[in-house]
């Protein structure tokens, strides 16, 4: 059974940094584009970073030079480097695997606040 698990959420201040981390299993993962979305609160969930089987990588605008996205096939792992973070990235991040009608896992918090 495919499951995707998150971890690495939490509160941190504005400009800080945190890592969150995606565990795979039940999965051939390195055949899987990989990604995180996001959704804060009253908001759509909307895509942050993705990173295909080869190792290609893609963000969106807001994120771009801040978050790095990186993946471990060996280890099934799939990272979210996110670096000078700001309140706007408060939101629960969501990893998935194969696109947005792929394997979801079920969420990590993040909140970015003073």
């Amino acid at each position: 059974q495919a499951q995707l698990v998150e971890s690495g959420g939490g509160l941190v201040q504005p400009g800080g940094s945190l890592r969150l981390s995606c565990a795979a299993s039940g999965i051939i993962f390195n055949i899987y584009a990989m990604g995180w979305d996001r959704q804060a609160p009253g908001k759509q969930r909307e895509s942050v970073a993705d990173i295909t089987r080869g190792g290609v990588t893609n963000y969106a605008d807001s994120v771009k030079g801040r978050f790095t996205i990186s993946r471990d096939n060996a280890k099934k792992l799939v990272y979210l480097q996110m670096n000078s973070l700001k309140p706007e990235d408060t939101g629960v991040y969501y990893c998935h695997a194969g696109g947005p009608a792929g394997y979801w896992g079920q969420g990590t918090q993040v909140t970015v606040s003073s």
